[in-house]
């Protein structure tokens, strides 16, 4: 088997549907396999995934919802794929998208992980998909919104070109598609993330490895990114901050003063506490 896909599902039938119909609607000149992990979902979702695709698809059902990252290495427990291709339930891919990140990675066996250009359904870039990995300074600049004058502390990369190919730091996990084989236990996620930081730490870990971790801007994807509600749930940003916290103390925090450790512990609470107030007043779609 050349590629194994991978993608979570948790209640999201129609989006995971369309996602895996996405895929199959392209002829590839490589062998894949789609399994779909679900985390337990409590709409039939799953049961009406399988009626859908029968035998096309590999399905596991989870017994509970442990999070993104325990779900996905469900997946790549059993992946048979040289490649893996973690791929968000809320995605359209494109044509020729996957035959072209394919092609680039047999031709560069020095890449651990590529990413494509994700747009929103808008058409605007995802910026998350092309970033440095977050520090103490691009953090700070990128909260305030303070003019950068540096492209080192550049955390988005405007200063590259959308549609072009490079090395960067970090891809989202929406889109990962990596050199499965080679990396090894490198390639399955912290389980201590639910949620978010799960692909940044990936990425972190697999550059440390050794590996480039390239942006492919020439061909794309839609993340249908924050399209259930603009009132989010708590618990959802309870672990957005509880992510930058295990990034921040498990990559970071052993190369910085004992003094700036502190600030940014209280800072992370505090925005989450912020975050947490201001979300009761925002009313649901």
């Amino acid at each position: 088997m050349d590629l194994s896909v991978v993608i979570v599902n948790y209640q999201t039938f129609e989006l995971t549907k369309n996602t895996i119909n996405s895929i199959f609607q392209y002829n590839y000149s490589f062998s894949h396999e789609i399994i779909v992990v679900d985390n337990n979902s409590s709409d039939d979702s799953l049961a009406k995934l399988q009626e859908y695709f029968k035998d096309k698809v590999k399905f596991i059902a989870s017994s509970e919802n442990n999070g993104f990252a325990t779900g996905n290495n469900q997946a790549l427990n059993i992946c048979k794929g040289r490649y893996v291709l973690l791929l968000n339930s809320d995605t359209i891919v494109w044509e020729n998208t996957l035959n072209n990140i394919y092609n680039y990675m047999e031709k560069h066996l020095d890449v651990g992980a590529i990413g494509c250009k994700v747009l929103l359904e808008n058409g605007e870039l995802d910026k998350a998909c092309k970033r440095s990995f977050p520090n103490v300074k691009n953090s700070f600049f990128r909260l305030f919104h303070i003019p950068i004058k540096s492209k080192n502390d550049d955390y988005n990369l405007d200063n590259l070109a959308d549609d072009e190919i490079y090395e960067i730091d970090c891809l989202t996990g929406a889109f990962i598609f990596m050199r499965f084989n080679a990396l090894g236990k490198t390639a399955f996620l912290d389980e201590s993330f639910f949620m978010y930081g799960e692909d940044i730490d990936l990425c972190y870990r697999i550059k440390k490895e050794g590996w480039k971790i390239i942006y492919y801007g020439k061909s794309s994807i839609t993340h249908l990114k924050g399209a259930s509600s603009k009132k989010q749930k708590s618990k959802l940003i309870y672990e957005f901050y509880k992510a930058m916290y295990i990034y921040y103390k498990k990559h970071q925090a052993s190369e910085n003063f004992f003094l700036i450790n502190i600030i940014v512990y209280f800072g992370i609470i505090l925005l989450c506490f912020l975050k947490l107030f201001f979300n009761l007043f925002k009313k649901k779609n």
